[in-house]
């Protein structure tokens, strides 16, 4: 064998090792989706919204008063303002963490935190009951606060190891794996919760095991992507002064949030992707959050109804997020993002005029909702890996989740003033095709090849 063909033979085999490993990392990364979506569905979605506001409702004066912190607070409205609390503390703590996290080169130590404080915090759940309120509503600050920092650092990940070829694939599995896990956990909780009088235990006992045994899914699982997933130290990092671990990384955190903020002006397509994200993105949230309000009030269906379409919603997402990738690959993610949209459009549209009273309708509409919801965020999440920065991975995509938790407020507020001023939920469902319109004229003025390009990044052939 000649000196080149060796040559040539040992290059090939360190290309053949480097796909294998970076394969064994994103099946690894793939778990932790696997192992939080339970937190998002079971805790948020379903479970601790009604708990939390019966037990709340239980340490009420007789005026239906509680006074977290001496504050009179209605029971009813004590968790919408929990979980406002926790992502505006979110907004602060996500940049942050990015900031350290790209700063020091550990995402995968200062994920494993969050994420293991999080499932604790859910965990002890448990032992929220009687009139412990403060204790529940604490509890859901520290988890959903830890839930959002984690995901940033997660998402980081996604860039280093996928190449640019093979993001929309690998974040789409991703995805397709969390609903999995969210449906499959569902079932399980849905079981315990209705059979709860044939296991001879209290519904609130049910409710309570339910909880816990999300955080304790969620902390055992968090294990795979912590034993398969690996730190690396970038040539952005290692260049800035005080990068270690032991250097005052906190304060430093804090200095490179205000740098990264003053260096995202530098990357206006990036920027440009960000603001129809925000938007479209937004329009998202409000329909996952008001869609069950919508089914009970204005279609008047009950709540095993309204379970069994969120159920439907989390098992049609996975084939959704794997089919849009798989559009994606052939059409361009640009492009079937933007498709996505359409969808979501037509799809308000349609839930406008289904008739009150008849599950089918809703049924479908939730199906309609399952097959889009998966692949336009999975999608959205690769296509923005392409334009961010190498070396600055946690730090921006800090700021993509931020335009995630932290703006999910606009919707709502849009959703209430309409149905405020018309007295109609119909009217105030179609009120957010407004945020799909403008997102998608957004998205369709961001020029995406430029956009790589301008970041640094090598343009993939389909995107």
């Amino acid at each position: 064998m000649s000196t080149d063909e060796a040559r040539d033979t040992t290059a090939g085999g360190g290309a053949v090792a480097a796909a294998g490993e970076r394969r064994r990392e994103q099946r690894g990364w793939y778990f932790y989706d696997w192992a939080n979506s339970v937190f998002s569905t079971s805790v948020i979605t379903v479970f601790l919204g009604p708990y939390l506001t019966d037990i709340a409702e239980a340490a009420a004066d007789p005026d239906g008063y509680v006074r977290p912190l001496g504050i009179p607070v209605r029971a009813g409205a004590y968790f919408a303002y929990v979980i406002s609390a926790s992502v505006l503390l979110s907004v602060l703590v996500m940049p942050l963490a990015g900031a350290i996290a790209d700063r020091t080169g550990r995402k995968k130590a200062l994920m494993g935190v969050f994420a293991w404080t999080g499932a604790a915090a859910t965990t002890a759940m448990f032992f929220v009951g009687g009139d412990r309120y403060l204790l529940g509503g604490g509890l859901l600050i520290v988890a959903n606060v830890a839930f959002a920092a984690s995901v940033v650092l997660y998402n980081a990940f996604l860039p280093q190891i996928a190449e640019p070829q093979e993001r929309d694939a690998v974040s789409s599995r991703g995805w397709a794996f969390g609903y999995a896990a969210g449906a499959l956990m569902l079932v399980a909780n849905l079981a315990l919760f209705l059979g709860h009088d044939a296991v001879g235990i209290t519904k609130g006992t049910a409710v309570r095991i339910c909880l816990a045994s999300a955080g304790l899914w969620w902390a055992g699982f968090t294990i795979v992507p912590m034993l398969r997933l690996r730190d690396r130290v970038n040539a952005v990092a290692a260049a800035r002064p005080g990068s270690g671990a032991g250097s005052g990384a906190l304060r430093q955190g804090w200095r490179q949030l205000a740098d990264t903020v003053r260096d995202m002006r530098r990357y206006p397509l990036t920027l440009g992707f960000l603001l129809a994200y925000l938007i479209y993105n937004d329009g998202i949230q409000t329909v996952i959050s008001q869609a069950s309000v919508y089914g009970s009030e204005e279609l008047d269906l009950d709540q095993t109804t309204l379970i069994g379409a969120i159920l439907l919603v989390q098992v049609l997402a996975v084939f959704g997020a794997l089919l849009l990738g798989r559009l994606a690959a052939r059409y361009g993610t640009h492009r079937t993002v933007l498709g996505s949209l359409v969808a979501w459009t037509i799809t308000l549209a349609a839930g406008f005029f289904l008739p009150a009273g008849r599950p089918v309708g809703f049924f479908l509409l939730a199906a309609a909702i399952g097959m889009v919801l998966g692949g336009s965020q999975a999608l959205s999440r690769s296509l923005f890996s392409h334009l961010v920065p190498r070396g600055k991975e946690a730090e921006y995509y800090s700021v993509y989740e931020v335009s995630d938790r932290g703006t999910s407020w606009l919707g709502p507020l849009l959703f209430g003033l309409t149905y405020q001023l018309s007295g109609s939920y119909r009217d105030a469902i179609i009120s957010l095709v407004v945020f799909f319109v403008i997102g998608f004229v957004l998205l369709l003025r961001v020029p995406m090849r430029r956009a790589v390009a301008a970041a640094g990044n090598p343009v993939p052939e389909t995107i």
